[in-house]
């Protein structure tokens, strides 16, 4: 996934905001998966109105549902 982060852009106004994604929610999941991230790009570095979202996940760590459940504790 390294090559498509250095494919696209790395300035904060070049990348896509992901509030402006529709999707159609009547498409099956793997359809809706697929649109999304055509839309995006990129679904490890977006923005979010003024943020910038860089998504980085370690070989070894936790997945992203156990660290949602250790917040929500």
């Amino acid at each position: 996934m390294q090559s498509m982060q250095n494919e696209l852009p790395s300035h904060a106004d070049e990348l896509v905001d992901i509030r402006e994604n529709t999707v159609d929610r009547e498409l099956p999941k793997e359809e809706r998966i697929a649109a999304f991230i055509r839309q995006i790009k990129n679904p490890y570095r977006f923005r979010c109105g003024e943020y910038v979202v860089n998504a980085r996940f370690a070989c070894n760590g936790i997945t992203l549902e156990e660290c949602l459940q250790g917040i929500l504790r």
